[in-house]
């Protein structure tokens, strides 16, 4: 009787991973999807190079300035509230972008997405963690999420470049409606309602005031460093801003009595130094995806399609393994160790591009490291999400999830910007030293794609000596059965 009881009870939940899943996909495709339209839409709207920029801009200044806030808030007013508030607005945006028809309309649109994404992806991390709470079955989960996040994007570049040639721009908004429709509708049958903390527990609007406006202006600072300058007033006034309401934001939650983002989930070396490592890895892994598209097209003079597919790789061997690899290894030797492995395999693929020529075929010179990266982020994704999620309370698991995604937001944004920042320059240079333009750019991508296997090697550093298990963590007998350091995600309550 037990057992048939038992059956529907956890189909529902593995239902119930697929529709956050859902959404998480339909959120991550959604901007490299506007990514490789916006030349379409500069077109048909009349937007000139820098407002067209505005279409990428206002959806990352909402996205990545609210997730902190949404994590947070999702822990007080519900989880499940917040993600079907967030595919909801997300949709209702997504019309708006579909059937807007000037550029303040779109733009507008974008901004609204980007709350709406905000609000279902913070808290699509901690519901799975609450939801999946034996080891086994919360890595293979993480994995499934992971492999979502990571593949999104490069599925992303794909689709577009097919909806927008075959159907026009506006299709690659229409089709978020009934995807939002579909997911909504699960969402309500699947998911089971929290109550939340309550707004008594973390209602400090103060600091969601600094914290938010930090966030943006953080956001926006870094987008601008591309066309701007890392050295120029705009980005230093900008970013010092950001930099000076978030250092107020974190004074205030010291003192605050019901602080937004208590500083004790910070003791904890898994949540801390998973984030600190997450900031490294994306920002490789985002700048590989942005360098790589645009050596394709500029260099080897590949068409948005033909880009879409010399990514397809990629995805399919992170769905391989994080599907059907991860959790089984993350189980058996500990997700710092299949972590490290993954950080030292993305290190070679970066190393490698850093030799592209200029006359690269794809077999030899681009596809190894396509694989090698689909390795690396298979493994290196879910264990870093696992480690920055093992410490956190049921009452902050929304909070943490949060706190990642905004670590692997701003870590990609700021990867990107620098990393495209140092390859344009290097490119001046050469051409001044009379390179050809071809010459010149993939001299400009070497250099971007070691300082990004650079980074990795940080990060490696950082994940051995940071994220290694106190001495006291693990019983003597606990150690000896598993024959290893970690062999197992911390408990929950292990600082």
């Amino acid at each position: 009787m037990a057992a048939d009881t038992a059956a529907p009870v956890e189909r529902k939940r593995w239902l119930a991973l697929y529709t956050l899943c859902a959404g998480t996909l339909m959120i991550v495709l959604d901007g490299s999807v506007v990514t490789v339209a916006l030349p379409t839409i500069g077109k048909e709207l009349d937007f000139s190079q820098s407002n067209l920029a505005w279409l990428v801009n206002a959806y990352m200044i909402a996205f990545g300035g609210l997730l902190l806030l949404s994590g947070r808030l999702g822990d007080l007013i519900g989880r499940k509230r917040m993600f079907i508030g967030g595919i909801t607005l997300f949709s209702a945006a997504s019309l708006l972008c579909a059937l807007a028809g000037s550029q303040g309309m779109l733009i507008f649109g974008r901004f609204v997405q980007g709350v709406g994404g905000a609000m279902a992806s913070a808290v699509t991390l901690g519901m799975i963690v609450t939801m999946f709470l034996e080891p086994r079955d919360q890595a293979k989960a993480i994995g499934i999420f992971s492999f979502v996040a990571a593949a999104g994007g490069s599925i992303g570049v794909i689709a577009g470049g097919v909806l927008t040639e075959a159907a026009g721009w506006n299709s690659i908004f229409y089709i978020n409606v009934p995807i939002g429709v579909v997911i909504l509708f699960a969402a309500s049958r699947l998911f089971d309602t929290d109550r939340g903390l309550g707004f008594g527990a973390g209602a400090d609007m103060v600091g969601a005031v600094l914290v938010t406006g930090g966030l943006m202006l953080l956001v926006f600072a870094i987008n601008r460093i591309d066309s701007d300058g890392l050295g120029s007033a705009q980005t230093l006034g900008f970013g010092g801003l950001a930099i000076v309401m978030l250092i107020g934001f974190v004074l205030r939650q010291a003192k605050a009595k019901t602080p937004l983002l208590p500083l004790r989930i910070f003791r904890s070396r898994y949540l801390s130094g998973a984030n600190g490592v997450m900031v490294l890895f994306v920002a490789g892994l985002f700048g590989f995806q942005f360098l790589l598209a645009l050596y394709l097209q500029s260099v080897a003079g590949y068409s948005s399609i033909k880009t879409g597919m010399a990514y397809l790789p990629g995805p399919i061997v992170i769905a391989v393994i994080s599907l059907g690899y991860s959790a089984k290894l993350i189980t058996r030797f500990g997700p710092r160790r299949v972590l490290l492995v993954g950080m030292v395999v993305t290190t070679v693929a970066l190393g490698l591009l850093g030799r592209l020529p200029v006359d690269a075929s794809y077999a030899p010179d681009v596809l190894p490291s396509v694989i090698l990266l689909g390795v690396g982020a298979g493994l290196a994704l879910p264990a870093v999400m696992g480690l920055a999620m093992s410490s956190a309370t049921p009452a902050d698991s929304g909070l943490a999830s949060g706190l990642i995604n905004t670590t692997q937001q701003i870590g990609g944004a700021l990867g990107v910007a620098i990393l495209a920042t140092l390859a344009g320059s290097r490119s001046d240079t050469l051409l001044g030293q009379g390179k050809n333009p071809a010459e010149a750019m993939t001299g400009g991508y070497h250099v971007s794609f070691l300082v990004a296997a650079a980074l990795e090697v940080v990060g490696v550093a950082l994940a051995a000596f940071v994220l290694r298990a106190p001495k006291a963590a693990v019983a003597p007998a606990d150690a000896a059965e598993q024959g290893v350091e970690d062999a197992a995600l911390p408990s929950p309550n292990q600082n």
